[in-house]
């Protein structure tokens, strides 16, 4: 599974045509027996996904110490987390079990993103009709970590977890809050921020939800003239800071876009829901081996120029070093004959 998104394999029969047209090359990949399709579609089918996340989960702790001193354009010490989802449209009629609409079926991605690297720290596959606000529920809140969500997920029974646990959110307020003001802080409007307030709920039903002060600031965006209202428990950093880390959730689309582009996440291998979350979890274990064997190497292609070469010479050996140095100083496309391995154990 880890060739077929390596390779861009479009199935299951394709995978095992690939494998064995190289049979004196498997040995050197870690095949010790022959590939069969049923042999594939029996592990997809009935191997718990849960080994591939667990495994993942390994990897994204690795990445995140490599990643650790990455800038992603706003100082601050602290951990920043962006929350989003993507929705993967999928056949009703071959995926039953996640009935979107009465003619469509889909799973969404809901990814929790370590802006950072960045490097993916929490993925939850749900079916495609689940609200994005419920991923709330199952974060493990870090103390002190800044989460960047939109406002599809704004619920105040759920983001006062983040006042309890000593996390800080940063949203956008949905239409029509009812609020009253506390204080207003001094502004300089130069910088796009137009208010600075401290506010508090107005509805009883809200306040038992949120039985505390909040902040809210109201920002027009330069390039685009748009006016953003934020919201956020912090009540120190500057306003304009809190803009700088709503802007930074675009990182999290970028991610989406990436994967969808590089990776087999749009196609599935098998129908059912161990075999759509099977396939997601490898892909997430290949895009993290890479992004740790790039940091680790130190090269400078970025991920998908490294995917690309590996598309090419998976089942050769050659020091990596010694491919990415002829790769810089030749500037061309790269000769499909050139090997490389490396090493990420």
């Amino acid at each position: 599974m880890s060739f077929a998104q390596l390779t861009y394999r479009d199935s299951l029969a394709d995978i095992e045509v690939c494998l064995r047209s190289r049979p004196d090359q498997l040995y050197h990949m870690g095949f010790r027996s022959t590939i069969a399709h049923n042999t594939l579609a029996r592990a997809n089918r009935s191997r718990d996904w849960r080994i591939y996340h667990d495994l993942a989960q390994g990897l994204i702790a690795r990445a995140r110490r490599l990643y650790a001193d990455e800038s992603f354009g706003v100082e601050l010490a602290q951990t920043v987390y962006a929350l989003d989802s993507t929705t993967i449209d999928l056949c009703l009629s071959l995926f039953p079990w996640a009935r979107f609409r009465s003619t469509k079926a889909a799973v969404k991605l809901h990814t929790l993103l370590d802006l950072r690297g960045p490097i993916p720290t929490m993925i939850s596959i749900s079916q495609g009709k689940q609200a994005d606000v419920n991923v709330l529920d199952e974060l493990i809140l870090e103390p002190g970590a800044f989460y960047v969500m939109d406002r599809g997920y704004v619920d105040f029974a759920r983001l006062y977890r983040f006042v309890l646990a000593g996390a800080f959110f940063v949203t956008r307020a949905k239409a029509g809050l009812r609020i009253h003001r506390l204080e207003s802080r001094p502004v300089d409007e130069r910088s796009g921020v137009r208010s600075d307030q401290l506010v508090w709920l107005a509805l009883p039903k809200s306040i038992e939800h949120y039985p505390e002060r909040f902040r809210r600031i109201n920002f027009r965006d330069p390039e685009t003239d748009k006016a953003l209202v934020f919201l956020t428990n912090n009540f120190d950093l500057p306003p304009l800071i809190i803009a700088q880390l709503y802007k930074s959730r675009w990182r999290v689309e970028l991610f989406f876009k990436w994967i969808k582009q590089n990776l087999r996440i749009k196609h599935f291998f098998g129908t059912t829901d161990n075999a759509v979350k099977t396939q997601v979890w490898i892909a997430i274990c290949v895009y993290v081996l890479v992004a740790i064997m790039r940091k680790e190497l130190g090269l400078e292609l970025s991920l998908s120029q490294l995917l690309q070469v590996f598309s090419v010479n998976v089942f050769e050996q050659l020091p990596l070093a010694e491919l990415v140095a002829k790769t810089a100083s030749q500037n061309e496309p790269l000769d499909s004959r050139t090997q490389l391995v490396f090493n990420l154990s």
